[in-house]
């Protein structure tokens, strides 16, 4: 796949922090979903420099499985592997090479499309001489480098629209292709190449039908109880299928922030995909419309902020610091930002651009019960297309705005 429009390339937000990685580490692993763009980034950045080999071609594999000290004798100094979750025997012989010359870096690029346990493990062993990325499809920022004739990427309003209906996976954002079909053929490919060749998921038709019920209750807190009792299918095994997905970085389960705040908080996660386009593929929302005006318009739109929370982090080599909380009264805070241990910015989400300050009650009261916590001044997230005081406690941001200050926090 190649992010190329009239030989335009796609610049990602993750590129500095890649070549940053490189000459610090023996070994890098950039792993993300299907189709985000991990090859075609990386052949952009290292194509003089490394010999890229991918395990997508059966051929290789077989080469790779068979005589893998011939194979990587043959391979080069500096080599790519991509799709490397195919042959994760290799990564023994690899660690071998690597404990040989701990000295030399940049030597392995590696990419997959699960944060499969061998790579942590291979992070664990090598503790300072690995460094693990994820690539995720394009972020706002990113698609603004695409042009989309009658369609302003500076409100709020279209990005939203645009991530729910057109996606963010770099081909059918950038061919403008038929989202459903190309959605279509990618859960297909995910089934059945990932899913079944990688996972011993069971019945593939019921893991279909799994996901549509998660995406019907995106940006709710996760119960796994209800969901066995609404598929008739055991909590181990949905709780297996939940790894799969969040190993694949298609959902998120975003955790509740509850150190010393005793056992008045909820503590399971909330659920959340990392692609809005692919909750309306599953949920059946295929138009303006519907989206805006449907049931699930506010879910999604706190699922979109929260992906482009999470992508803002990872696109900067970072571990989101962000949670929820809900408390057994009814306190819920949609997003909570921890810039440094104990300093916590508390975001609402809402999808209006008429603000009001009784949408601030939740970060009040919050504020009140919590005290003895270091709560920053709130911000209310919402389709405003300008920032502006709400109240002593807290500002109305608008979506720009939000990212920009998100960085802030993150380089600080």
């Amino acid at each position: 796949m190649l992010l190329v429009m009239e030989n335009l390339y796609i610049q990602r937000e993750i590129e500095p922090v890649v070549q940053h990685y490189v000459p610090q580490f023996p070994a890098i692993a950039l792993s993300g979903p299907r189709q985000s763009g991990k090859s075609t980034l990386l052949k952009h950045l290292f194509s003089k420099t490394y010999r890229y080999i991918t395990f997508d071609d059966p051929l290789v594999i077989e080469q790779a499985r068979s005589d893998p000290v011939f194979f990587l004798d043959n391979a080069g100094d500096r080599i790519i592997l991509d799709e490397i979750q195919y042959v994760p025997e290799i990564l023994s012989y690899i660690k071998m090479r690597i404990d040989d010359n701990r000295n030399k870096k940049g030597r392995f690029i590696f990419t997959g499309s699960q944060k499969f346990p061998l790579i942590k493990n291979l992070g664990d062993s090598l503790a300072g001489r690995i460094g693990l990325l994820e690539l995720l499809p394009f972020s706002s920022e990113e698609k603004k480098q695409i042009p989309h004739p009658g369609i302003s990427f500076d409100e709020t309003e279209n990005l939203f629209v645009h991530a729910c209906l057109a996606g963010s996976f770099p081909e059918p954002v950038i061919a403008q292709m038929d989202i459903n079909a190309w959605y279509s053929s990618y859960l297909q490919t995910y089934l059945e190449r990932d899913i079944r060749t990688i996972h011993n998921i069971g019945g593939l038709r019921d893991f279909q039908l799994f996901l549509k019920l998660l995406a019907s209750r995106c940006a709710q807190t996760l119960n796994l109880s209800g969901f066995s009792r609404d598929t008739g299918i055991s909590i181990q095994t949905l709780k297996r299928w939940i790894s799969v997905l969040e190993a694949g970085l298609v959902i998120y389960l975003l955790p509740p922030y509850y150190n010393n705040l005793g056992k008045r908080i909820t503590k399971s996660p909330k659920l959340y995909f990392l692609d809005c386009g692919l909750v309306c593929h599953l949920a059946g929302i295929r138009s303006k419309e519907h989206l805006l005006n449907g049931p699930m318009a506010g879910t999604l739109f706190e699922n979109f902020c929260i992906q482009e929370t999470v992508k803002t982090y990872m696109n900067r080599g970072f571990i989101p610091g962000i949670f929820y909380t809900r408390t057994n009264n009814n306190l819920e805070i949609d997003l909570i930002i921890e810039s440094m241990p104990g300093e916590l910015h508390p975001v609402e989400i809402k999808l209006t651009k008429t603000p009001k300050q009784s949408m601030e009650l939740p970060v009040k009261r919050f504020r009140e019960l919590f005290s003895a916590l270091s709560v920053k001044k709130g911000r209310l997230l919402c389709l405003s297309s300008k920032s502006i005081p709400l109240s002593r406690d807290t500002d109305v941001v608008s979506f720009q705005d939000y990212l920009l200050w998100l960085k802030e926090i993150i380089r600080s």
